[in-house]
């Protein structure tokens, strides 16, 4: 099915978000994992399997529009050298990605591809999700102090 070049667009926009999510979140996980934090390596890499995903549905939605993935654009990957930068910079990183998804839904709805707006307000949930989970992560730690949230993450 021939998709619209704008909705193409903004579709490769989120596979580029997703992609670049992927690469720091697997990093995090597996720094997290080298320090003995087991908990925090399984639920970053939880995360990184969600983005995974988003980026299967993404690529899948692009090809059913005839349209050509951009796997190749990544946004600049930070990599935290602390737990909290971790936890801050995937924050940031989600954030950024629920204003993003937000205005590719709007153009979604303007051009009227209603299925592309129906999955990327499914990725949006999940986005959304990741946020939580980082904004629960600090205020844990803002409440117990880094060293006591780190023995729950062992």
């Amino acid at each position: 099915m021939k998709g619209n070049p704008k909705v193409i667009k903004e579709i490769n926009a989120m596979l580029t978000e997703e992609l670049s999510a992927i690469n720091q979140y697997v990093v995090h996980a597996e720094m997290c994992a080298n320090w003995g934090f087991h908990k925090l390596h399984d639920a970053i890499e939880k995360q990184a399997m969600d983005e995974m995903h988003h980026a299967e549905w993404l690529i899948g939605r692009i090809l059913f529009l005839d349209g050509t993935p951009n796997i190749y654009k990544l946004n600049p990957i930070k990599i935290g050298k602390t737990i909290a930068e971790m936890i801050s910079l995937g924050a940031v990183s989600e954030v950024d990605a629920v204003k993003e998804y937000n205005g590719a839904i709007k153009v979604c709805a303007a051009e009227g591809d209603s299925g592309t707006k129906q999955l990327l307000e499914k990725i949006l949930g999940d986005e959304e999700k990741h946020v939580d989970w980082a904004e629960e992560q600090t205020d844990q730690i803002a409440r117990m102090g880094m060293e006591n949230y780190l023995t729950t993450q062992v």
